[in-house]
């Protein structure tokens, strides 16, 4: 049944009281961080190599306009060699010294990845467990289970010791927490880590009979009398119940968003520079919730050429996650990425100046590298650097320079600018990884394997389209936006509608795409409707799901009837509500799979079935042009699909555009009235050319 305003009013008052995972509290009215500078940086691991080297590396980085090392990630073996011993910085205050007298600034990491052979060798108990129940060992890193009490307070002695010691270090400008979280290993079956999940259930449930009901556990007798009693998912013969299995992935990335909130109040207690952490999506944390950690967010990528889209995807959500600040990119590779069993293709000539420029002008401050000199032994010799291992320039020293030199044109340009706020966003909610981590959303021939490559399929959508775009958390903020897009969140829960049902009604048009709303909190079928809360704010009935892969079934929307695939919602539209796309044929023929549901100033629309193939991508393309229209988009750029363009506002009240091209074909971006180049001055006609990995810079006249 379709809720009224009334009933509405009365569920998202009723939401507002409720915590949203992962939120981050953020002030009233954040003042927007000024950079002073963009940072060209290197991951520098000097106690790798002689201390007579560090003036030739130092010499060698300030000829590159190289501004910033960051150090330490790996070196906790170097500060603290056996236990109990005095934990000596002196080495590291001697490479800071120096690079600060150099001008080189530094970014200092906790050394909590790569644990010394004391802390876990013979200490089986301390380890990570992995789901098949085999323990990990000394001699790579990530190894160590950050729920062992042991393993805590070893970590926060060598944090607290180097915040005390380097904290007010006049070269310090940022700390990193850990490196690369849980990007090796996912869920921790530890001892530790199961004694800390019954007491995460507990506190989420409070009683077990809370739970019981919750997960339905009377289902092949898994009714528990106690939460000790409640398994972490290792192997069984069959499965586990959908809702233990994604609890235990959100009880473990929780936890170590919790973690890294340790690590920075220990920091903090001692230093006023500001956090950030290396972030990857790909990684086994919950990545909103860590941004409580963390006063800006960093990210790494290793994208080929071919996978440049990634890039840009990242550098859109990693700016919408901490708003206000800009992020960096704290790793990528100067030619090719290598470790002993894979290595990728070198970039081609002109690539990475175009990953740099991209990511500077989608509102980033830093762009790095890993590493300065090439490893000389362990696990990444094949990887590329700036120098060799032998000291001299690598593959990819002359494209460095070149990114030096961009800089250096682009500081004048960006310093004093902020990236627009995009009016189009996607939606990416760790929760939803996570159920579909348990339950995969579709396996056929080319659908995207993994949540994010969900998500970052509909970013490159939009992307091509020519919208300025951005993809913002669960728990964020809707405000400057005019169209989001929400596909595969099987919850929606009631926080997430209050704040949906505020934009709709404000004017912003919502779709929700395939599989939103399919399932419950605990990762249950809802039983009040087919969809949970969004039957009732889309104004629709679903009279059932049901799978279409492989059964030849059609729909027709917008004019155009394509092939549609994955999980369908059969949709019933209720008073008020329209019927905008019909199953032509095969399962479900007759069936609704479009609708959409005026409500205050905006719409509720939902995509009920995934379009597929050729024609179904025209159908999405036609899908989101309309509405991006409707809700009265305007950052939309006439330009052709491999080149980004990032709308940046000077202090001026003015515009300024940076164009990147970023396949390496060239393109064309149609241009306004009176626009100018930005560098020269000169005047610029209705369009403009971006040569193979160029870009160009055009300030935009108001009229």
């Amino acid at each position: 049944m379709t809720l009224d305003r009334r009933q509405l009013l009365k569920l998202t008052a009723v939401a507002g009281t409720l915590p949203v995972p992962g939120l981050r509290a953020e002030a009233s009215s954040p003042v927007p961080y000024q950079p002073k500078k963009l940072y060209h940086g290197v991951a520098y691991y000097p106690e790798l190599w002689p201390e007579a080297d560090i003036d030739r590396d130092i010499g060698e980085m300030k000829k590159l306009g190289i501004n910033v090392a960051r150090m330490a990630e790996f070196a906790w073996s170097t500060m603290e060699p056996k236990q109990g011993e005095k934990i000596s910085l002196d080495f590291f205050k001697r490479v800071m010294d120096k690079l600060h007298a150099a001008g080189i600034d530094v970014v200092l990491c906790t050394p909590t990845a790569t644990p010394p052979i004391w802390l876990t060798h013979n200490h089986p108990q301390r380890c990570h467990k992995n789901a098949e129940g085999e323990i990990y060992i000394h001699g790579a890193r990530q190894h160590a289970s950050y729920e062992h009490p042991a393993v805590k307070k070893a970590c926060f002695r060598i944090i607290k010791a180097m915040a005390k010691e380097l904290g007010g270090h006049p070269a310090l400008i940022a700390w990193q927490l850990d490196n690369e979280m849980k990007a090796h290993v996912a869920e921790d079956f530890s001892d530790a880590a199961v004694a800390a999940w019954h007491k995460w259930l507990e506190k989420r449930f409070g009683t077990i009979q809370q739970l019981n009901k919750a997960w339905g556990t009377h289902i092949w007798s898994q009714h528990y009398q106690r939460f000790e009693q409640v398994p972490a998912p290792l192997k069984t013969p069959f499965l586990h119940n959908a809702s233990l299995s994604t609890a235990y992935r959100m009880f473990c990335r929780e936890s170590v968003a919790d973690f890294m909130v340790a690590q920075r109040n220990i920091l903090k207690g001692y230093s006023t520079q500001p956090i950030t952490h290396n972030d990857n999506p790909a990684f086994n944390i919950h990545h909103e919730r860590s941004m409580r950690a963390q006063d800006f967010a960093s990210y790494d990528a290793y994208p080929t050429a071919q996978q440049w889209g990634s890039l840009v995807f990242r550098s859109d959500l990693y700016r919408a996650a901490i708003p206000g600040r800009p992020f960096w990119l704290m790793e990528t590779s100067t030619a090719h990425n290598g470790w002993l069993g894979n290595h990728q293709p070198p970039h081609p000539k002109g690539y990475l100046v175009a990953e740099a420029v991209s990511v500077y002008a989608l509102g980033g401050e830093a762009f790095c590298y890993w590493l300065w000199r090439q490893q000389r032994s362990g696990a990444e010799l094949p990887h590329s650097a700036v120098m060799s291992a032998w000291f001299k320039p690598s593959i990819g020293y002359s494209e460095v320079q070149q990114v030096g030199q961009a800089r250096e044109q682009l500081e004048p340009l960006l310093i004093g600018t902020q990236v627009l706020t995009p009016q189009v966003a996607v939606t990416y909610s760790d929760h939803a990884r996570a159920m579909i981590e348990t339950e995969a959303l579709d396996k056929r021939e080319g659908f995207p394997k993994r949540y994010r490559g969900v998500i970052e399929h509909w970013h490159s959508v939009i992307r091509d389209l020519g919208y300025h775009r951005e993809v913002r958390f669960e728990g964020a903020n809707l405000s400057g936006l005019k169209l989001l897009i929400t596909p595969a969140m099987p919850y929606v829960s009631e926080a997430f509608t209050q704040r949906i049902f505020k934009f709709v009604e404000a004017g912003g048009i919502w779709i929700a795409g395939p599989v939103t709303g399919t399932r419950g909190r605990e990762h249950t079928v809802p039983t009040e409707a087919g969809l949970g809360l969004l039957d009732a704010l889309a104004g629709v009935a679903t009279r059932y799901v049901v799978p279409l892969t492989k059964t030849n079934t059609t729909g027709k929307a917008f004019g155009l009837s394509v092939p549609l695939s994955g999980w369908c919602a059969a949709l019933e539209p209720e008073l008020g509500t329209e019927s905008l796309g019909v199953i032509e044929s095969g399962v479900a023929a007759g069936e609704t799979f479009i609708s959409e549901r005026k409500l205050g100033r905006g719409r509720v629309v939902v995509l009920g079935a995934q379009p597929h193939g050729e024609k179904g991508l025209a159908l999405v393309r036609k899908m989101i042009s309309h509405y991006a229209e409707r809700a009265g988009v305007t950052q939309k750029f006439e330009v052709t699909p491999g080149t980004i363009v990032s709308p940046r506002m000077t202090a001026a009240g003015g515009e300024l555009w940076l164009a990147v091209n970023m396949d390496g074909k060239g393109g064309r971006l149609q241009l306004p009235p009176r626009s100018i180049e930005a560098q020269t001055g000169q005047s610029l006609g209705h369009s403009v050319e971006i040569g193979p990995y160029q870009w160009q810079a055009i300030n935009i006249r108001s009229k």
